[in-house]
């Protein structure tokens, strides 16, 4: 397993609680923005063997009123958000219909899905999920051929430091932990007949 993010000290974290746990995981520094470093954190991965599977979920919230939102602030969300997913799952991709096939699961929001609540603020983040959920769809269908599986997930309110950055008084029932489990089993059963699919997990108090 290889763990990646740009915070190298969580990172050191996650390896030692996973090793403690009885498994084993490489970490390897990284922003998925970067497209060199995403190159350079799937070579490593590639001689390590085969990637069987892929998640993506790396993201930021910057938020601020539509007419308040800097071109800076748009980007960064964007950048990180949508183009690091596809720039991952780019990657991915290339060497799993190499080598037979694979399931990509990545991480959206309520936020980016159609008819649901909105919150202020969020115009950035809100575009960059519903992104990641049409990029998931067509990776489905583009990897069909391949034995290439993509699912979304959409959480809704996840007790997080970025649930409480877009609406401080929001609580949730659902932690990180309650979303760790479910995506172990979307990998454990390959859920390949979900490929396409995009999971939405409600979960306000």
């Amino acid at each position: 397993m290889v763990l990646a993010a740009r915070d190298a000290g969580s990172l050191a974290t996650a390896v030692e609680t996973i090793s403690e746990e009885g498994g084993k995981a490489t970490s390897a520094p990284t922003d998925v923005s970067d497209e060199g470093e995403v190159e350079r954190l799937f070579g490593a991965a590639r001689e390590l063997g085969p990637i069987a599977a892929l998640v993506c979920g790396a993201g930021v919230l910057i938020r601020a009123d539509i007419d308040q939102t800097t071109t800076e602030a748009w980007t960064r969300t964007l950048d990180v958000n949508l183009t690091g997913t596809f720039l991952c799952c780019r990657a991915a991709f290339r060497q799993m219909r190499e080598t037979g096939g694979g399931l990509i699961v990545n991480i959206a929001s309520l936020s980016g899905v159609y008819a649901t609540e909105k919150f202020p603020g969020l115009s950035a983040y809100n575009v960059s999920k519903s992104g990641v959920v049409g990029l998931t769809e067509s990776l489905a269908v583009e990897g069909r051929p391949h034995g290439i599986a993509a699912i979304c997930l959409s959480p809704g309110a996840v007790e997080t430091e970025m649930l409480h950055l877009a609406n401080p008084s929001l609580r949730a029932r659902l932690g990180p932990a309650d979303v760790a489990e479910l995506i172990v089993g979307l990998l454990d059963h390959r859920a390949i007949a979900l490929s396409g699919a995009n999971i939405p997990l409600f979960s306000n108090a």
